[in-house]
């Protein structure tokens, strides 16, 4: 007697992934996650307060260059006594100055001055870099979801699958077609899938508070791709053209590059203490005396006016300036160092990405291929079931490869889309509007 037809699995499967599509009918792109996450992660928004406090900071710096003015203003009450001839009185004494300063020649505030310059373009590396990291982790956890609710859908029908299997073997072995060998194994692979069922659920369940956690959502719901799935290319193929660009844009190299110039400008203010400073000066006085002083008794008035140069020329300073010289030309090194430490660095990540990409390619092209093996196989299984050739362990042998291959194929999908968007962060040119191509992808609402 013939076993009954099996279930097919792409029915199961499709079931099991419609009841997930369903329940995304409000699911949000990743740029709408992205833009949520970036008003929300409070590591991206201590980034951005860090760079508003570093470009004030280094505004502060050109207040060396500028002119400083001042206002002072003093009343005060005497008594004066003398003997011979006999006075006793009091006056009282107000005054007000206005003071002015502008440095002519100051060689250590102009450094200063373009050292806050470059402090405000190295607050603006760093923020680049914090904001493609932003990037790359609400991907991450979006693509992780998607992955997790992949997996989730395919024990779910493997469940079925199994589930249908088991049912096929407990009615053959009561009409004596197979032995209790066949409903054994089969409850035994049904129980396995319920224990993955629950550790795909609990998974889930974490891929999703992680997610909303970072994106300040309640119960965030992505988008999944849209069918059938085409990886975006991967362009420019050549792994110099992206080492090239890593070069001129990293963050971390463009850090790094302004590190050595600020070393630099640090080694001129210490030099500039061997040099003289020139300043011009003004300042205006006024003077009132009232009931006299004790000079006279009669009221007045003194207004005075100045215009000046003031100069100052170090001549020695105990060794100091020699020795911050020594300071600043090895820290000058050592910024120099810095840079080709972080070179080397990008351009070894941005060639691993890069091959890491190449290798997920291949791995999808492969996997897909096996995808369309295995379930030949299984349908050959079920078929070589059905007329006696095989026995119920090829069948469920058969199943598992299968929806291994789907699950490993699905996050070998998702691997190389975050993959891209890491060889981009590789090479400093990550931008939000990246995020575009893999929004392209995404299944329509």
């Amino acid at each position: 007697m013939k076993a009954p037809r099996l279930l097919p699995l792409t029915s199961a499967l499709l079931l099991a992934m419609g009841a997930g599509l369903s329940a995304g009918a409000h699911a949000q792109s990743l740029i709408e996650l992205y833009e949520s996450a970036r008003a929300y992660d409070a590591s991206y928004q201590s980034a951005r307060s860090q760079y508003d406090a570093n470009v004030a900071k280094a505004d502060q710096a050109r207040a060396g260059i500028l002119p400083t003015a001042n206002l002072s203003a003093g009343i005060s009450r005497s008594n004066f006594e003398n003997s011979n001839p006999v006075t006793d009185r009091s006056y009282g004494t107000r005054n007000a100055t206005v003071s002015a300063s502008q440095p002519i020649y100051r060689p250590a505030n102009w450094a200063g001055n373009e050292q806050g310059k470059k402090s405000a373009e190295i607050a603006r590396a760093q923020l680049d870099a914090a904001e493609q990291d932003l990037i790359v982790r609400v991907s991450q956890a979006y693509f992780d979801v998607l992955a997790s609710q992949d997996s989730l859908a395919f024990v779910k029908a493997q469940k079925s699958a199994v589930a249908e299997q088991l049912a096929a073997a407990k009615r053959n072995f009561e009409v004596g077609t197979s032995t209790i060998t066949d409903t054994r194994e089969a409850q035994a692979r049904y129980d396995l899938v319920i224990a993955q069922e629950i550790a795909a659920e609990n998974d889930l369940r974490v891929k999703r508070i992680a997610l909303d956690q970072l994106v300040g959502k309640a119960d965030a719901k992505p988008r999944g791709l849209a069918a059938p799935v085409a990886l975006p290319v991967l362009t420019p193929a050549d792994v110099n053209a992206w080492v090239s660009q890593a070069e001129g844009t990293h963050p971390s190299i463009r850090q790094a590059e302004l590190g050595v110039r600020v070393a630099e400008l640090e080694t001129d203010k210490a030099k500039a203490g061997h040099k003289p400073t020139l300043d011009a000066t003004a300042s205006y006085n006024v003077t009132e005396n009232r009931n006299g002083s004790t000079a006279s008794g009669l009221n007045s008035r003194t207004n005075s006016a100045n215009v000046g140069l003031s100069f100052n020329l170090p001549l020695f300073a105990g060794f100091a300036t020699q020795n911050r010289i020594r300071e600043t030309l090895a820290l000058e090194e050592k910024a120099r160092s810095d840079l080709d430490i972080a070179k080397r660095s990008v351009t070894q990540g941005t060639r691993t990405a890069f091959f890491g990409v190449l290798s997920g390619m291949g791995q999808v092209k492969a996997l897909e291929a096996a995808e369309a093996s295995s379930q030949s196989a299984l349908d050959a299984n079920k078929l070589g079931y059905q007329v006696g050739v095989r026995i119920n362990i090829d069948v469920l042998n058969s199943q598992s490869q299968l929806f291994q291959t789907k699950r490993d194929l699905a996050k070998a999908r998702y691997d190389v889309l975050i993959g891209n968007l890491k060889l981009r962060q590789a090479a400093g040119t990550l931008k939000p509007e990246d995020l575009q191509l893999l929004n392209a992808l995404l299944a329509k609402q």
